[in-house]
C-alpha cells in the first residue's frame, strides 16, 4: 500500500528542487563523459564523486549516483560501437555484432538503439523496485554460495552460445579465459600460481585491461596488417528502422515502436536484469550475456520456423539481440539497488558506494529505513525514472558527438584509438603493468581473430573464473568434498538442470549442423 503523504514529499523533494535537476543534468554529463572512454567504468566515477556527496544532502548525493551510473553504463556503447573496445563489461556480450554495423557505416542506428533499450530498461527496473522490491529481496536471499556457482556456470555457458562459428572454438577462447583467471593468488589458495616469478601477477590479471587489448589494439592490428574485414557498402535496411535525424521526439516514437513490437522480449529482458542485478555479486555484466544469449536463442528458433536468413533478417536479429542485452544491463542497475535497500547487503561495488553515503548521512539501510525514512525510499524510486529521463536528451547529445569519430581518417584515427587503449589501461592502477597486459592481450586477440576464434569468450572466463572457483570451493568445503553438495537444495537442482539443458541443446545443435555439411 503506497504512503500517499510519504510519495508526495518524495516527489516534491524530487521535481521541485532546481539543485536536484541542475545536480542530475551535471552527472548525466559527467557519467556520459566517464563510461565513454575505455577503462574508466561507472564504479570510478561514483567513486570519484563521494567527497562531494559529503556536501549534499542525501537526496542530492543518491540523485548524483543513480544518473551518472545510468549514464556511464549507456556510454560505455559508444566505444563498443565505434572502435571495438567494450566500454563496460557489460558491453562485451555484443561487442561484434554492434561494430559490424559501424563498419557497414550504421553506427547511428545501433547507438539510438542502444539509447533507446538503456531508458526502457532503467525505467523497467525502477517500475520492478517499485512494486516486487521486497518479494524479490527475499528470493535473493535463497542464493547460497551452491546457487551461485551454477549461476556462473550459466553465464559462462551463455557466452559459448552466442559465440559465432564453431562451438569448439568458442569453448577453447573460454578456457583461455578461465585459464588467465587463475593466475595469481586466488582467495581459496595459498599460494600463487602460474606467475613465473613475477611480482605483478601475484594479483592476477586484470579483465579491463585485457578487454582493451582483446578489442582495442586487435584491431588496430588487424588494420595495419589488413587483417580486418573490409567494409561492406550499406545494405538496404528495414523501413521502420531506417532513421536518420536524433531528434526527441523521434526516439520517443522508437520507444513507443518497441514496446509495442517486443513486448514479450523487454519484459524477459528487463527480467532477466533485474533477478541478476539483485544477486549480490552477479551485476549487469552477467545479466548482459544472459539476455543476449536468450534472445539469441529465441531468434534462431523463430529462424528455423521461418527459414528466413536474408542479410536483412539477420541484421535485425542482431539488433534485437543487442537492443535486449542493453535492456537487460540497464535493468539490472535498479535490481542491485533491492538488496540494499532491504538487507543493507550491497548488489555491487556502486550500491557498496551508496551504502556507505547513506550512513555518512546517518542514514542506516536495512527493513527500518521503509519505516522510518519512507519518504527518501520513494525519492530513490522517482530519481531511478528522473534518471533515465534524462538520460534520452544527454545520450542524443552524445551520440551526435560520437558520429564525428567515424569521419575521422585512420592514420589519424588508429593512434587516438592507441592512446586510447594505453590511458585507459593505465588509469586502473596507475600501472606500466596493466599496460604490458593491455599490449600482449591485443596481440592475443590478433591472433584468435585470425584462427577465426572468438574472443568475447575470454573476456567472461577472465571476469567469472575466480569466483567461479571460490564459490565451487567453498560448496564443496561445505560438503565436506562430497559433489553431490552441488545438488542439494531444490534452487541448485533447477539451476543445475538448466546448466544441463543448455549444454545439451548446444551438442544436439552442433551435431545436427555437422550431419547437415556432411549432406
Amino acid at each position: 500500500m503506497v504512503d500517499i503523504g510519504a510519495f508526495t514529499e518524495a516527489a516534491t523533494q524530487v521535481f521541485s528542487r532546481g539543485d536536484v535537476w541542475l545536480i542530475v543534468i551535471a552527472a548525466a554529463l559527467y557519467g556520459v563523459f566517464v563510461g565513454a572512454i575505455p577503462g574508466l567504468t561507472a564504479t570510478m566515477a561514483v567513486a570519484l564523486f563521494v567527497p562531494m556527496a559529503y556536501w549534499l544532502d542525501p537526496i542530492a548525493a543518491i540523485a548524483a549516483i543513480i544518473t551518472m551510473a545510468a549514464c556511464a553504463i549507456f556510454a560505455g556503447d559508444l566505444p563498443t560501437v565505434l572502435l571495438r573496445i567494450p566500454g563496460t563489461p557489460a558491453s562485451a556480450a555484443y561487442v561484434d555484432d554492434a561494430y559490424a554495423f559501424t563498419r557497414r557505416g550504421e553506427a547511428q542506428r545501433v547507438l539510438r538503439l542502444g539509447l533507446v533499450c538503456s531508458v526502457i530498461g532503467g525505467i523497467f527496473g525502477a517500475i520492478a523496485m517499485m512494486m516486487l522490491g521486497g518479494w524479490l529481496a527475499q528470493a535473493a536471499g535463497w542464493f547460497s554460495v551452491t546457487e551461485y556457482f551454477w549461476l556462473f556456470l550459466i553465464g559462462l555457458t551463455c557466452a559459448v552460445i552466442v559465440a559465432e562459428g564453431p562451438r569448439s572454438k568458442a569453448v577453447l577462447s573460454l578456457l583461455l579465459g578461465l585459464f588467465f583467471s587463475t593466475i595469481g593468488l586466488s582467495a581459496a589458495h595459498q599460494e600463487p600460481r602460474f606467475t613465473l616469478g613475477i611480482a605483478s601477477l601475484y594479483s592476477g590479471i586484470s579483465f579491463i585491461p585485457a578487454m582493451i587489448g582483446l578489442f582495442g589494439m586487435s584491431e588496430v592490428l588487424l588494420n595495419l596488417v589488413g587483417g580486418a574485414a573490409p567494409a561492406k557498402p550499406r545494405p538496404p535496411v528495414a523501413p521502420t528502422l531506417q532513421r536518420s535525424t536524433n531528434s526527441l521526439a523521434l526516439t520517443l516514437q522508437e520507444i513507443g515502436d518497441r514496446l509495442r513490437r517486443r513486448k514479450m522480449s523487454t519484459l524477459r529482458s528487463g527480467g532477466i536484469g533485474v533477478l541478476i542485478g539483485m544477486l549480490p555479486g552477479a551485476g549487469c555484466d552477467i545479466a548482459s550475456w544472459v539476455a543476449f544469449a536468450a534472445s539469441r536463442r529465441m531468434q534462431q528458433k523463430a529462424q528455423a520456423v521461418t527459414g528466413d536468413e536474408g542479410e536483412v533478417e539477420s541484421q535485425r536479429r542482431s539488433l534485437d539481440s543487442i537492443g535486449d542485452a542493453t535492456t537487460a544491463n540497464n535493468a539490472s542497475l535498479a535490481g542491485s539497488w533491492i538488496p540494499a535497500l532491504v538487507f543493507g547487503i550491497p548488489g555491487d561495488s556502486i550500491t557498496a558506494i551508496v551504502i556507505g553515503v547513506l550512513m555518512m548521512k546517518n542514514l542506516t539501510p536495512g527493513p527500518q529505513i521503509f519505516d522510518e525514512q519512507l519518504p527518501l525510499v520513494y525519492s530513490i524510486y522517482l530519481l531511478f525514472i528522473l534518471a533515465n529521463l534524462v538520460l534520452l536528451p544527454v545520450g542524443l547529445l552524445a551520440i551526435r558527438v560520437s558520429g564525428t569519430i567515424v569521419q575521422i581518417p585512420k592514420a589519424v584515427l588508429f593512434p587516438l584509438i592507441v592512446a586510447f587503449c594505453v590511458t585507459g589501461s593505465y588509469a586502473l592502477n596507475g600501472s606500466l603493468f596493466d599496460v604490458l597486459t593491455m599490449l600482449a592481450m591485443g596481440i592475443l586477440g590478433f591472433v584468435l581473430v585470425r584462427l577465426r576464434m572468438p574472443t568475447a569468450p575470454v573476456v567472461l572466463g577472465i571476469i567469472l573464473g575466480g569466483p567461479l572457483e571460490e564459490r565451487l570451493v567453498q560448496s564443496l568445503t561445505a560438503a565436506n568434498g562430497n559433489i553431490a553438495g552441488l545438488v542439494q537444495r531444490p534452487l541448485s537442482i533447477a539451476l543445475a538442470t538448466l546448466f544441463v539443458i543448455l549444454v545439451g541443446s548446444m551438442l544436439v545443435e552442433s551435431f545436427r549442423r555437422r550431419d547437415r555439411q556432411a549432406t
